[in-house]
């Protein structure tokens, strides 16, 4: 049974940092990528960004570039996004995702995490 289990997340400040976890069991974890998946109230799912299965390429959506990053641990079996100068608009629910290609479509993942919130305000 394949599982991904988010942790982290929480109620952070405008301009404060954040990290959050992405444990995964039941699959050979680095074969595939992990995706960051985020969702507003009343929005669609956008692509944060995703890193390979060996973390030898990563991507991200413009919104996020240069203020996240996106990292795994092969050995624990976990991937994590770091956030730093975070803004209100970075509000959403996190879902990260396991695919066979670290795609910006959701549809193209094959197992997701049961998602985290994380709220950026004052």
């Amino acid at each position: 049974q394949v599982q991904l289990v988010q942790s982290g997340g929480g109620l952070v400040q405008p301009g404060g940092a954040l990290t959050i976890s992405c444990a995964a069991s039941g699959l050979t974890f680095d074969n595939f990528a992990v995706g960051w998946f985020r969702q507003a109230p009343g929005k669609e799912r956008v692509f944060v960004g995703a890193i390979s299965g060996r973390g030898n390429s990563k991507n991200y959506a413009d919104s996020v570039k240069g203020r996240f990053t996106i990292s795994r641990d092969n050995d624990k079996n976990t991937a994590y996004l770091q956030m730093n100068n975070l803004n209100p608009e970075d509000t959403a629910v996190y879902h990260c995702a396991a695919g066979r290609v670290g795609s910006v479509y959701p549809r193209t993942y094959d197992y997701w995490g049961q998602g985290t919130q994380v709220t950026v305000s004052s």
